[in-house]
């Protein structure tokens, strides 16, 4: 039997009889087996995601600056809080920018706490090429 106006519906495409092989029927969807798949994934990533961070992230070492002050031509100081692990030791970067952002000086400090205490505070004069504009804390990292 062939497909005639009258057995086809409105827009539908008429294919003439053997010529593109069977038509297939519409596939059964499975949505539960794409949500699992979706959660196995997001879980895997969340495990990849926890590891990286406790290998390679540093939340307990935490730097705020009190202040920074005598801006001169060749330099300025930077007084700086630390939060360590108890009784621990970091090194923190410092670095002085000048007015338009570039930075102008770079230094390396190594920072310990009292043994018992979390916190530390230090100062340290941060040489410069050229008249800075503020002096601030990059990060710090686990001593060593």
């Amino acid at each position: 039997m062939t497909e005639t106006h009258a057995t086809i519906t409105p827009g539908a495409p008429a294919f003439p009889p053997g010529r593109y092989g069977r038509r297939r029927e519409p596939g059964r969807r499975r949505p539960l087996l794409v949500w699992l798949l979706a959660a196995a994934l997001v879980a895997g990533l969340a495990l990849v995601t926890a590891q990286l961070y406790a290998r390679y992230g540093d939340p307990a070492y935490d730097a705020e600056v009190i202040t920074y002050a005598d801006l001169t031509d060749t330099g300025v100081r930077v007084d700086f809080r630390v939060t360590l692990p108890e009784g621990g030791a970091a090194v923190c970067v410092l670095r002085a920018r000048s007015h338009d952002g570039a930075e102008v000086g770079r230094d390396e400090v190594a920072v310990s706490a009292r043994p018992g205490a979390r916190h530390a505070t230090a100062q340290h004069r941060i040489t410069t090429t050229a008249r800075p504009f503020i002096g601030e804390v990059v990060r710090c990292r686990p001593a060593g």
